[in-house]
């Protein structure tokens, strides 16, 4: 169940990362910055807007119909995609419907890892199930900058089509259900109480993970143009940030362990978001002087960036119970996209007004906003 969450995850981020990895194509021929940062958050958006219907599904049917129906559907839109490479209007519409599509695997495979392992070891394997998004990433960095350079961007679009096609079968034969707890005898229906009014808990994980995203999501958005304006080529950029993806995806392992062994989630989280501030504010640093070892501080500061999704993503888990997870698991990914889907332009606009300096500066104050929010203990229904 883990390793099928984490792949049907990863060809859904491997889609979502493209638009962003087009960036330097779409500049070539002329597309203004912020036009650019509009495109690229197009699958972003498209996962805004259904991510919490699709938590609300799997909460009825199940995680496996969900997820492979949602693979299935993406496979479609990256056809679409496919097709109409050749216009950037049509072309990032096909996008935003990819980002709709995908948004199924998002809070199903999260609920695939709850209900099958117990708490003292889904830190962990949570830790492994957030590999899949840095994973995607990585694959998307490594393959569409060099494919669309060399060859076009349908060439780069068509390992997107057959993972998520082979995906969809491997899902539809080999996931499970995880078992749902049993009705009380004597009852035909239960309602659990609503987990957003019994606390405010889950809110301020939610306003954390989306102060926390941006920092995430500014780097995988334009680390590759960052590099590229440091005299980087494009695919040898497209490579650092995909081995810089990579290092961060097994980061989330440890940090996860981290949490299982503490056992506690919040107490890590407020950890990771003191380091996200600070290698934000070293970033700035780095541009301003232009040290040598750009590199090496881009990977650091991605993996700490992205350490965080796992272990709010758990705390929320368990904190809204099996009958609320898959919405509460939505609802947690909805308000992350939407501040993901500002990045693109926001960030795009701040640095063509600013430059990269500056806009890393502002960025690294967004993880101190989170650190008065953080929840000082955590809740479970376990």
């Amino acid at each position: 169940m883990l390793g099928l969450g984490v792949a049907a995850q990863a060809a859904g981020t491997l889609v979502v990362s493209a638009p962003a990895l087009l960036i330097p194509h779409l500049l070539a021929g002329g597309m203004p910055f912020a036009s650019a940062g509009l495109f690229a958050a197009a699958p972003t958006i498209g996962l805004v807007l259904t991510l919490i219907a699709w938590g609300a599904v799997t909460d009825r049917v199940g995680e496996r119909v969900v997820i492979a129906g949602g693979l299935a559907l993406t496979t479609l839109a990256v056809v679409a995609a496919w097709v109409s490479a050749g216009d950037p209007l049509l072309l990032g519409i096909a996008f935003l419907a990819a980002g709709m599509t995908s948004a199924s695997t998002n809070a199903a495979s999260g609920r695939v890892v709850v209900g099958w392992f117990p708490k003292e070891r889904r830190g962990l394997a949570m830790g492994i199930r957030q590999m899949s998004q840095p994973l995607g990433v990585t694959l998307a960095a490594v393959t569409v900058p060099v494919l669309t350079e060399t060859h076009g961007i349908r060439t780069a679009l068509v390992l997107p089509f057959v993972l998520c096609a082979v995906l969809t079968v491997l899902c539809a034969v080999g996931i499970t259900d995880p078992p749902r707890a049993p009705r009380p005898e004597g009852t035909t229906t239960v309602r659990a109480a609503n987990p957003y009014r019994t606390s405010g808990f889950l809110w301020r994980v939610h306003a954390v993970s989306v102060l926390l995203v941006v920092p995430q999501f500014t780097l995988s958005t334009y680390g590759l143009v960052w590099l590229v304006g440091l005299g980087w080529s494009t695919p040898a950029a497209g490579l650092l940030v995909g081995a810089s993806q990579f290092v961060g995806a097994v980061g989330r392992i440890l940090v996860g362990a981290w949490s299982d062994r503490a056992g506690s989630r919040v107490g890590p989280l407020r950890l990771v978001a003191v380091a996200a501030a600070v290698v934000m504010g070293v970033l700035a640093l780095v541009d301003v002087s232009h040290w040598g070892a750009a590199a090496v501080f881009l990977v650091v500061a991605t993996s700490v960036t992205v350490a965080d999704n796992g272990l709010a993503y758990t705390s929320v888990a368990e904190a809204a119970g099996p009958a609320w997870s898959g919405r509460a698991l939505g609802t947690q990914n909805t308000g992350q996209f939407l501040a993901a889907s500002a990045v693109g332009p926001g960030v795009g606009a701040l640095v063509g007004v600013l430059g990269f300096a500056a806009s890393f500066a502002i960025v690294a104050a967004l993880p101190l906003l989170a650190l008065p929010i953080v929840p000082h203990a955590d809740r479970s229904h376990d």
